[in-house]
């Protein structure tokens, strides 16, 4: 009666938070889960591979796929759309793999509005000035986009309460561990075994 099609993951935090490298720990320590892939429209760069980096599609295509519901979250960016195509992460998701959508709270909110059952997860510093440092370290932000993300990381912040986990990032380790006991949790949950009681009694 094992229910064995995955969980849906949104991962967000604000620039800075170590959300990239906490699920690249996720993925080192587990083999059951599997990044979504999302398309776009811009162009390849050099070296970047079709279905690898991205799919790549053209606009009159994408907006097609928008106009069918296909695209379960979507972007407008610098000219050019990026979102998550709904058959690429129901293909994972049928193979019983957790499947990672690492993505903003716009996108996250669109997710939770087409996929209740989807788990939403938010990583975030300790505090305010732990996340400024880490802008600053990194080296290669200037000042007036070191300001632009900090702004921006308020705002984020205001969706606090539309995430089912808070997750403070102190320790990658820790926090990584956090994700894979969570979705453990999660495949225990009435939520996730809605169909035990026909299961149950072979209805």
């Amino acid at each position: 009666m094992e229910n064995n099609r995955g969980i849906l993951i949104v991962v967000s935090g604000p620039a800075g938070s170590g959300k990239g490298t906490v699920l690249n720990a996720v993925f080192e320590k587990s083999d059951n889960f599997t990044y979504s892939v999302s398309a776009t429209t811009r162009e390849p760069r050099p070296g970047e591979k079709d279905g690898v980096h991205y799919h790549f599609i053209t606009k009159e295509h994408f907006e097609e796929l928008i106009a069918n519901d296909t695209v379960v979250e979507h972007t407008f960016y610098c000219g050019n759309y990026y979102g998550t195509l709904r058959t690429v992460i129901e293909k994972d998701l049928c193979n019983g793999k957790n499947v990672i959508l690492e993505i903003e709270v716009d996108g996250a909110m669109q997710i939770k509005n087409k996929f209740p059952e989807a788990l939403l997860i938010l990583v975030v510093p300790p505090n305010y000035e732990v996340l400024e440092k880490r802008l600053r370290g990194r080296g290669t932000n200037t000042e007036e986009d070191i300001a632009n993300r900090l702004e921006r990381s308020k705002e984020e912040l205001k969706f606090f309460n539309e995430y089912d986990y808070l997750l403070i990032n102190e320790d990658i380790d820790e926090v990584s561990d956090n994700i894979i006991s969570i979705i453990k949790t999660q495949k225990l949950s009435t939520k996730y075994n809605k169909d035990f009681y026909n299961k149950f009694f072979n209805i």
